[in-house]
């Protein structure tokens, strides 16, 4: 698999540590910086990732900051992703499993390397469900779609 990985300064060496992880595990992996802990802007990070992965330059993106919270609200600014915060390996693997998650977010403040590792083998190892929840992804992605429905039952004009 290719996956796409940013952090802001805070999550720099979680980020590294990810990505050789990553790589030992035989993944090919796109390291969109930053090469530094120097002070950078977390939504700069997440939405490079977000467009690498909505090119289909990465199948999945891991994005991470101090919290997780911050680049993953980045990441989700794209429609095309469907990034999850997650903090242990059950939130990775129900990601996957309900949500069709692309990207996965942690905080490098509250979540442990190991703990890290586990999440990451929770995600890549579990497939989507489909079923039921496919046509609530496919409304993740088409918003408007929605927002417009809710208008005209409500009487109400765009």
């Amino acid at each position: 698999m290719r996956i796409a990985i940013a952090s802001d300064h805070a999550a720099v060496d979680l980020k590294a540590e990810l990505r050789d992880y990553l790589v030992s595990l035989g993944h090919e992996v796109a390291d969109l910086g930053p090469e530094t802990a120097d002070r950078v802007d977390y939504p700069d990070y997440g939405y490079k990732l977000a467009q690498a992965v909505a090119d289909g330059d990465a199948q999945y993106g891991v994005a991470l900051c101090g919290s997780g919270i911050g680049i993953s609200i980045a990441v989700n600014r794209h429609p095309a992703l469907r990034c999850a915060l997650v903090s242990e390996p059950l939130s990775a693997a129900l990601a996957r499993e309900h949500n069709d998650a692309n990207a996965i977010a942690m905080g490098a403040r509250l979540t442990g390397v190991d703990m890290a590792k586990a999440c990451l083998d929770a995600f890549l190892s579990t497939a989507f469900g489909g079923g039921r929840h496919g046509p609530r992804v496919d409304k993740l992605s088409n918003p408007q779609t929605i927002l417009q429905t809710n208008l005209q039952t409500s009487g109400q004009t765009a």
